[in-house]
């Protein structure tokens, strides 16, 4: 008999399964793309019964391919697009809207209230988080408000929320379990950092009924089993955690002070800080990484807003390659960026920056700059971006790391590996399995359920595909970085700020 772990991926664009075995090794995977839906400007739905049916429909796919039936998965773990939010009939299980998505910015002026209120200094003391409609909070009470009737049957009990993770978990159940963890739950804007409960004066100052929210769970843990009929037979539901802090746990950082990114459109870095949530005073936000055996790990997470989208806009803007693959190439025919930076500002900039009136700038332009100068220096502008996250994670923690996991498709490009060890001063390491966000759930599942015996265990299977020595002598590495600096400086504030 196959035993085997069922990893849940619901993302922001795609619902994917992926079984993998007890060596952390993929069995079978499946996904499907799911409508992305924009009522106007700045707004960002999901059909809540569309991101259940697509899930359901590869769970199954992923079974089908590896030829297993639900006799042989020991435990199913569940990873999430985080702060995408529903709100359900508790009878009918009915979504009483759609999802409001984490992009969704239709709550920006709720907070820039609460910040003209000077809530601010509260919310990231109490939570961990800037004020922001990237989280949950708002959007809760927006939907609350405008969906007529809502919010009287909010106070009444017949409405429930979750992000995603409790809508899979409440649907998978038949109604009957209304849970989320720790870690979606500390991106509400609702949660106390350091209690892992919900916060009765967040509560008040967001405007949401205690009713409404779901029970926190440990991220490891016998938390629920899926309907008999579902699958073919009563799987226990065992592991839960957003995606960023699963890739996190997926790639064995499990000591305080290891870290990883994900380079995606955008990067995430988070770090391990152990088991006191420290506040950040260089912008960063302070989260849950994960709660098992009764233990909560706190990480420090920074966004950088553009990664891997300067390659697409060297692709579709400037068409100077015609895949992203290429880029590494031409930036490789080159020996140097020969003086040219560039800041891909194109949305701001996120941490430690945190300036929205920014914008991209390329600087040291000279006659003899070339397309490839221009791909090095795109290149180059991400490995800076995460230097910068990096250094303010370290002054934070008070801590030196010893080296960078990654992941994500950029991972894959070895010369921004390379450069991105020698801008950060330790190594870069690619793991095998670049899957981390599935296997981090999967981990989370199976430690519950025996299908892992402990943390040693899975750091065991954690294996390096490729480590990135730094090479590049420091006062060449300080050059490279006093210069982007000066870039930075002249690519802040570039659009005027709009009076209020």
């Amino acid at each position: 008999m196959v035993q085997a772990i069922l990893a849940l991926d619901q993302g922001t664009t795609s619902s994917r399964a992926i079984l993998f075995d007890h060596g952390g090794n993929i069995l079978a995977v499946a996904q499907q793309e799911f409508e992305q839906i924009y009522p106007q400007a700045g707004w960002v739905e999901h059909n809540a019964e569309e991101i259940w049916t697509t899930q359901l429909t590869v769970a199954k796919q992923a079974m089908a391919k590896a030829k297993i039936s639900a006799a042989d998965i020991a435990a199913i773990g569940i990873t999430n697009q985080r702060e995408t939010t529903v709100v359900w009939d508790r009878k009918t299980s009915k979504p009483i809207a759609n999802a409001i998505v984490w992009q969704d910015r239709r709550t920006s002026a709720f907070c820039d209230q609460l910040r003209k209120a000077g809530q601010d200094k509260l919310i990231q003391q109490k939570t961990g988080l800037v004020v922001d409609a990237y989280f949950s909070g708002s959007k809760i009470r927006w939907l609350l408000d405008n969906v007529p009737g809502a919010r009287q049957r909010a106070e009444k009990g017949e409405l429930a929320f979750g992000t995603i993770d409790t809508w899979l978990i409440w649907k998978m159940t038949g109604g009957k379990t209304h849970v989320t963890d720790i870690t979606n739950a500390s991106r509400t804007l609702l949660m106390d950092i350091a209690t892992g409960d919900w916060d009765e004066q967040m509560l008040e100052l967001i405007g949401v009924p205690r009713s409404v929210l779901p029970q926190i769970h440990a991220s490891s843990g016998q938390i629920a089993a899926t309907t008999s009929d579902l699958l073919g037979k009563a799987i226990p539901i065992a592991g839960i955690a957003g995606d960023q802090q699963a890739a996190l746990f997926g790639q064995a950082c499990f000591q305080p002070g290891m870290a990883k990114n994900t380079y995606g459109t955008g990067c995430f870095m988070l770090m391990n800080i152990g088991d006191k949530p420290t506040a950040s005073k260089n912008k960063l936000l302070t989260t849950a990484g994960w709660q098992v055996n009764s233990k909560t790990t706190y990480a420090l997470e920074g966004s950088v807003f553009i990664a891997g989208a300067v390659v697409q806009w060297l692709r579709d803007g400037l068409k100077i390659i015609k895949s992203a693959p290429e880029i590494e190439q031409l930036a490789a025919s080159v020996p140097d960026n020969g003086g040219v930076y560039l800041v891909p500002a194109f949305a701001g900039l996120g941490a430690p920056h945190w300036d929205q009136y920014a914008r991209g700038i390329i600087t040291g332009l000279t006659r003899g700059a070339t397309a490839a100068h221009l791909a090095r220096a795109a290149l180059e502008g991400i490995a800076y971006q995460v230097a910068d996250v990096l250094d303010a994670m370290q002054q934070d923690a008070h801590v030196k790391i010893k080296e960078l996991r990654v992941d994500g498709g950029a991972a894959a490009n070895n010369l921004l590996m390379q450069f991105q060890a020698d801008m950060l001063g330790v190594p870069t390491v690619r793991p095998k399995i670049t899957e981390t966000t599935a296997l981090g759930a999967a981990y989370l599942a199976g430690l519950a359920v025996g299908f892992w015996k402990n943390l040693d265990e899975i750091a065991h299977h954690w294996l390096v595909e490729r480590r990135f020595e730094p090479r590049m002598p420091a006062d060449e590495v300080a050059q490279h970085r006093s210069r982007w600096s000066e870039a930075l400086r002249r690519a802040a504030e570039w659009e005027p700020r709009t009076s209020s």
